[in-house]
């Protein structure tokens, strides 16, 4: 068994070598890499990433990233694209195709069909003077000196380097296509990130009861409030006539209240509700973002939160709700 010293020095020295295999691709940010993303930016088509073996899980990342960033993408296999695939590929449909040493089989057969029906390609390729990049019409070089592991035996720098080269394409097609966080969550609805972007405070609070007393309520309906609605909180408001009944929130009593009001108060016959609540408590509006609303419990410790609309108090959003949808 290696020692931590040399368990340590052999991962340093994989994480330097990749680190300069990325620094390697500066360089290739030339004109004809402006080129290629201004050619993927006016495209009609999709874009159709392929390779074989390491190159192609490469391929398949950066065509989901692709896709998640506004570039219309698909993956197809080098070796199955020649028993049937190659019917994914379109007229207006652009082909990029990512090989290490540009002289796989594969790859060599593929080429020429492409060639054949019309389709621009494109080599993410790590030798210059191969097959592939003599024969596509624009060139990535992701050359690296050498791979992370010992006797070359494995990709490893090369396939970062492919990866890096696909990243640095999709940020720069997403920045000048003007790609937001909005646009972003609706290819993301169903991942927390996305959800972060786009679900609102209107979206959860509809399920949770409405513990709702007033000021002048005892300690004893206040109680029943709270176990009824089972949020672990009652919101205290007044009622205002010239809106329609309709009442604005002037406190908020919770079960940690509850507790504290028992400590300091022995006698409890005579408490009302505007005796122990926390008066002018933090708020939400209905349009906020769930996320808003977790920031704001983050940031003043709290678990729930009154919900309004129009300045009117509608009900509560509740910590639980939030983590249950995965807003982290």
């Amino acid at each position: 068994m290696l020692s931590f010293e040399e368990i340590h020095h052999i991962a340093a020295q994989v994480i330097e070598n990749e680190a300069a295999a990325i620094r390697g691709l500066l360089p290739s940010l030339d004109h004809g890499f402006c080129d290629v993303v201004r050619l993927m930016l006016e495209n009609k088509g999709v874009t159709v990433f392929s390779g074989v073996g390491k190159s192609a899980i490469i391929a398949q990342k950066i065509a989901a990233t692709m896709n998640s960033t506004g570039t219309s993408s698909v993956f197809m296999h080098a070796a199955d694209a020649i028993h049937g695939d190659l019917g994914i590929i379109r007229e207006h449909d652009l082909v990029v195709i990512l090989s290490k040493s540009g002289e796989t089989p594969e790859v060599k057969v593929l080429v020429p069909l492409i060639k054949l029906r019309g389709n621009t390609i494109i080599a993410i390729v790590g030798n210059r003077d191969s097959y592939l990049a003599q024969q596509a019409d624009y060139v990535l070089d992701v050359t690296v000196d050498h791979e992370g592991i010992p006797g070359n035996l494995a990709p490893t720098s090369s396939t970062t380097a492919q990866l890096v080269m696909g990243d640095a394409l999709a940020v720069c097609l997403m920045q000048c296509r003007g790609f937001s966080t909005a646009d972003f969550a609706k290819f993301h609805p169903g991942g927390a990130l996305g959800k972060q972007l786009y679900l609102r405070v209107k979206d959860l609070y509809i399920n949770n009861e409405k513990p709702e007393v007033s000021p002048d309520d005892t300690l004893t309906q206040v109680i029943i409030e709270m176990t009824k609605k089972r949020l672990g909180a009652a919101v205290v408001t007044c009622k205002d006539a010239s809106q329609n009944d309709s009442s604005s929130v002037v406190g908020i009593i919770t079960d940690g209240d509850l507790r504290r009001m028992l400590l300091k108060h022995p006698d409890i016959e005579h408490i009302q509700a505007r005796d122990i609540m926390t008066p002018n408590p933090k708020t939400i509006d209905v349009d906020d973002l769930v996320a808003d609303a977790l920031h704001k419990m983050r940031h003043n410790s709290i678990t729930q939160l009154p919900v309004l609309k129009d300045g009117r108090y509608v009900g509560v959003i509740h910590l639980h709700d939030i983590l249950k949808e995965g807003v982290l």
